[in-house]
């Protein structure tokens, strides 16, 4: 057998040894063809059948959960849920069956390619990768309707090679299909499609598994049962490794899993660095019950909640009552730790209604985050009551996103004000105190950073948006993702300048972009003066060995040499060297 390998996007640590378990991608298998005029109301039949089938499926998917599983689990499943009865999938597909006389497998993917046509015109790069989930609904449902149960297919199968860890290779695959094998421990997922952000992404960071995604022909050119080698941190995946590539990377394998246990033992200890410098590590977290992971992990607080979830896959915005819930319930869970909610973060190419289209001539440079809020100042009454009011229960902090001027921010303040008001003339109790902060991801922002440092209480980087704004690169799209590098020195100056302005009014400033949670980076940023990194909660453990073996005093100079540079290449070595030096 030919050993070769493949590179895609690791978005989960580790080394997995196993053999490949391929399950297949319906939406490959959907052919058109044409029906009578008669069969009309046979078919649409048959498509409410398999959508009933599907979400039958998942609610007792949901109900079988055990009760120490993932908190994502529950919410991913929850989110398909929501899709099944949403009229852009439930209903739009039969009125295509009736216009086009035309079988449902076929509308229902060709509804599906309208909706994900609509995502991808979505700047925001968590918010685009969602398109994943109607993919992952859509292809359940087929799967019904082609009259086929891959999955139980699959779980044969899997009974008989109990013996040996297994990988998963899937176009795609949902928490939902993986939920389906709870009986049998995956080692490793790979994917053709994927992002930082999918929902699979997501799945294996908090299953703890090694996760390779966008690796394009994964499942075309690999066979079943073939051994495999994959390297989560490296983004590599090796099939038919020669005997010396295996034994060394089993070797690595077992040094990876002791260095794990390892991490287990600093998770009550503080992150102070040697020579007494304290880093709080918090959590980015996105589903109300994503706190059980930021708190088993360790972290401090939440350093950012997105609260895109919740106005997410509905027709209508959730109401003030909805969102106060939500929030509160955080607040509570993080018993007086501190917990920095953002503002909603859309855009105008994401309708509170999934059937009407907006088009924009650059959706990246559009109305999205604040700047939607502020043309739709209802939407940010009700979310600024619903947060004030939750700031009764615990340590709330407010984050305004993508601020790139003072107007905006100016704007922002009166009708944060006005919400004030109108709970005081309620009676309703919040804290008057409640910080308001802003998200320093758009260049403007960091170069004015010292005006916004003197308007807000606190600052938070947002790295991923600066660093794709400051070297105007979509690091979705794979012809120039390779050119997203979060060292080019005009993003190093950026933070640099954002942090300088933060101490010079003594207000406090986080990283809660990626760049937060790569260990590689750790010590640079710490050297930078960086006091609050926010990341996954997977992430903590690593990034607190980093921070108890260094000595700030030594990281600062050095970080002082690097910022002093303007070519990458004299960059990345001095960064290998500040990594490798263990205090």
């Amino acid at each position: 057998m030919t050993s070769f390998s493949m590179h895609g996007v690791g978005v989960s640590s580790g080394i997995a040894i196993g053999h490949a378990h391929l399950i297949s991608h319906a939406l490959l298998e959907v052919v058109h063809f044409k029906i009578e005029a008669s069969a009309i109301d046979e078919e649409i039949a048959r498509f409410e059948r398999a959508i009933g089938l599907v979400k039958h499926d998942l609610e007792q998917l949901k109900a079988q959960l055990p009760k120490n599983a993932p908190a994502e689990l529950s919410a991913f499943i929850n989110t398909h849920l929501a899709m099944l009865t949403d009229k852009s999938l439930s209903e739009a597909p039969k009125a295509i069956i009736r216009n086009e006389l035309c079988n449902a497998e076929w509308a229902l993917k060709q509804q599906m390619d309208d909706i994900v046509a609509q995502f991808d015109a979505i700047e925001d790069a968590y918010l685009r990768e969602r398109k994943q989930d109607v993919v992952q609904v859509v292809e359940r449902v087929i799967k019904v309707l082609l009259g086929r149960d891959q999955l139980a297919a699959s779980e044969k199968k899997l009974q008989a090679r109990q013996e040996r860890a297994m990988i998963l290779v899937a176009h795609d695959v949902s928490p939902a299909d993986a939920i389906q094998f709870k009986h049998h421990q995956f080692a490793a997922f790979i994917t053709d499609v994927g992002g930082v952000t999918s929902h699979t992404a997501i799945l294996a960071r908090s299953l703890n598994i090694p996760s390779i995604v966008a690796l394009q022909r994964a499942r075309d050119l690999i066979n079943d049962g073939e051994l495999m080698i994959v390297d989560g941190s490296e983004g590599v995946v090796i099939v038919n490794p020669d005997p010396e590539v295996l034994a060394e990377y089993q070797l690595k394998q077992n040094q990876w899993q002791l260095a794990q246990q390892k991490l287990q033992r600093i998770k009550t200890t503080k992150a102070v660095t040697v020579d007494g410098v304290a880093i709080d590590l918090l959590a980015n977290i996105e589903v109300p019950d994503d706190v059980v992971a930021a708190k088993a992990s360790g972290a401090v607080g939440v350093g950012l909640y997105r609260t895109e979830f919740l106005f997410m896959n509905r027709t209508e915005m959730p109401d003030e009552q909805e969102q106060f819930e939500a929030y509160k319930h955080v607040a509570e869970a993080m018993k007086g730790q501190p917990v920095t909610i953002r503002t909603l973060d859309i855009g105008a190419d994401k309708q509170l209604n999934p059937d009407e289209v907006v088009t924009a001539i650059n959706p990246a440079l559009g109305l999205r985050a604040v700047r939607y809020c502020l043309a739709e100042p209802h939407i940010f009454h009700s979310q600024f009551r619903a947060l004030l009011r939750a700031s009764h229960y615990g340590q709330v902090k407010i984050l305004i996103p993508m601020l790139s001027n003072l107007a905006e921010l100016r704007q922002t303040k009166l009708l944060f004000a006005r919400a004030k008001e109108s709970l005081r003339q309620q009676g309703i109790p919040f804290d008057e105190q409640v910080p308001i902060g802003g998200m320093i991801e758009v260049p403007a922002a960091a170069i004015n950073a010292d005006a916004f440092a003197q308007e807000l209480d606190f600052l938070s980087i947002g790295t991923n948006d600066l660093i794709q704004y400051t070297l105007a690169i979509d690091r979705a799209d794979d012809a120039v993702a390779h050119l997203y590098n979060p060292l080019h020195p005009a993003v190093l100056r950026l933070i640099q300048m954002t942090i300088a302005a933060a101490a010079k009014y003594d207000k406090p400033v986080s990283v809660c972009g990626e760049m937060a949670g790569d260990i590689k980076l750790t010590r640079l940023l710490v050297g930078m003066g960086m006091r609050q990194l926010s990341m996954h909660p997977a992430h903590i453990l690593s990034v607190k060995s980093q921070i108890l073996q260094s000595e700030e005093n030594v990281l600062a100079k050095q970080a002082r040499k690097i910022l002093s540079l303007n070519d990458l290449e004299k960059i990345d070595p001095l960064i290998k060297k500040l990594n490798g030096e263990v205090h």
